[in-house]
């Protein structure tokens, strides 16, 4: 295992998702998994009257990176609308292509960092943004 991809603070993060959260009246749900992987993450999500994320429930079967991703985007997604969660994946893949800085609203993402020089984790890492992302089109489609 390597020691700067899967450090304590990203195992820390990947071990504090809640097995099998779920909502249980979303206004979307979604699916997502990285065919280079064979990571998955589903999420669920209700949004208030303004468009801004009011519940968000992710549950990861993914590598350590991927699960440390959801964690960080579970604890501070709240409050966030769809269009700033949209960029904020934008941001995260630039960075992780070393085409920009990573978005420093979480001092967490700092730890996604490392995976620059691992493409084959990327996809993992942008997975938990995906399925809100998916989730929240689906909650559109029905309203």
């Amino acid at each position: 295992m390597d020691s700067t991809l899967y450090n304590r603070d990203i195992l820390r993060l990947a071990t504090s998702l809640v097995a099998d959260h779920r909502i249980e009246i979303p206004d979307g749900t979604a699916e997502v998994r990285s065919p280079l992987c064979g990571s998955r993450i589903a999420a669920d999500i209700v949004t208030d009257a303004n468009g801004l994320i009011s519940q968000l429930a992710l549950r990861a079967n993914a590598c350590a990176l991927g699960q440390a991703s959801a964690a960080i985007l579970m604890n501070n997604a709240v409050g966030l609308g769809v269009s700033e969660v949209a960029e904020l994946r934008d941001g995260v893949a630039s960075a992780l292509k070393r085409a920009g800085d990573m978005p420093s609203c979480w001092p967490e993402l700092a730890l996604l960092a490392a995976a620059c020089d691992f493409p084959s984790r990327h996809a993992a890492i942008l997975l938990p943004y995906d399925a809100v992302l998916a989730a929240a089109e689906r909650a559109n489609e029905i309203t």
